[in-house]
């Protein structure tokens, strides 16, 4: 097989706030071992596109302070391969730097942007579904595709995107994309049965991409634009620092996928998790009898269920008489939350943020 026009950016410049206290800004999820395999989440996602995508053509998307965790965790990876982004402005801008850059590599490129830290079971219907979308891009290039997840249950949390049925073509026109909507209207969804889950994961040609840049957000095309000579080489630095900051701060779905014409999108066949948060990874994770998860600890557990339990390697935990909590440390800090109170977290960080400094969050 032929590869050599595919290319990945990898998104791993988040701080995944609600998996604190073990994720800290100065040591995100994505670099962590979260799921207990050996791999951390980002070396996880790297070799599942390693199956289809030269490594030499996998980017990393990164803030400035992970530039180290990246080469420590990737020694594959070269300098021109990690981007840097010197402010968060959210996933349009650094998307379309990095297209660019793909661009001036390989003019006939197709490419998939995915986050870092997902959970993804089946590899190989990952792979089969990439190859498919992958296939479609190169036939059109002005199409814009996405990776829509069946789904399970009317999730609050993720957007849903709404598609035309068009018999039994696999690959579906979007015709709506609706962000966290409210229990009725996802419930809803599900029994129209035209709707996945947004999980972020898109695939295009550069062509394409830059394309629909030019037209949807064109004062931000222009800005990078004017850094085509610096891609790549030793000026491109000093040209993000100088320029990224000025652009608008945007996401890549409000920016380009609900304006343009020409998006499509594959409803996948492998199971997935966007692990979001420790309910989520509860979920994934294997269980004992009294369904408590326990990672890297030893424990004691006595009339205690639905726990999940995540310590510094070594640990030994005792519980009596909990349920349904999560009980996390890092070497700072411990956090005792119930399940049901998850997307408290946030909030909790704050406000030790407020009270402790920034040092522990």
């Amino acid at each position: 097989m032929d590869n050599k026009n595919y290319f990945a950016v990898l998104m791993a410049g988040g701080v995944g706030s609600r998996f604190w206290p073990v994720s800290k800004k100065s040591y995100p999820k994505q670099f962590h071992d979260m799921l207990g395999t050996g791999e951390t989440l980002i070396q996880k996602t790297f070799s599942r596109l390693e199956k289809l995508i030269p490594a030499e053509n996998i980017y990393i998307l990164t803030n400035e302070l992970y530039d180290d965790l990246v080469r420590e965790q990737l020694p594959k990876v070269q300098d021109h391969q990690i981007v840097l982004e010197p402010s968060m402005n959210n996933t349009a801008p650094c998307i379309l730097l990095s297209s660019l850059k793909v661009q001036k590599e390989n003019p006939d490129a197709v490419m998939i942007v995915a986050p870092s830290d997902h959970w993804i079971e089946d590899e190989d219907a990952f792979i089969e579904n990439v190859q498919t979308t992958f296939d479609a891009c190169q036939r059109d290039q002005s199409l814009l595709m996405t990776l829509g997840i069946q789904p399970t249950f009317p999730h609050t949390g993720y957007g849903y995107i709404q598609y035309q049925e068009q018999g039994a073509t696999p690959i579906k026109k979007v015709t709506n994309f609706t962000e966290k909507p409210d229990y009725a209207t996802a419930k809803s969804f599900l029994q129209q049965g035209n709707y996945v889950w947004n999980a972020g994961i898109f695939i295009w040609s550069v062509k394409a991409i830059t394309t629909a840049f030019k037209n949807c957000l064109p004062d931000m095309y222009s800005l990078f634009a004017e850094g085509i000579n610096d891609y790549n080489t030793a000026t491109e630095k000093q040209f993000i620092e100088e320029n990224y900051s000025k652009s608008e701060n945007i996401s890549i779905d409000y920016g380009i996928m609900e304006k343009s014409e020409h998006v499509s999108v594959l409803p996948a066949k492998f199971d997935w998790n966007d692990l979001g948060s420790w309910g989520s990874l509860y979920d994934k994770l294997e269980k004992d009898e009294a369904k408590n998860v326990v990672v890297n600890a030893q424990s004691y557990i006595e009339n205690s269920t639905g726990n999940i339990i995540r310590t510094t390697k070594g640990k030994t935990v005792v519980l009596k008489d909990l349920n349904d909590y999560i009980v996390v440390e890092n070497e700072e800090v411990l956090l005792i939350c119930p399940k049901k109170d998850e997307q408290e977290i946030k909030v909790l960080r704050n406000s030790v943020k407020e009270k402790f400094g920034d040092e522990l969050i």
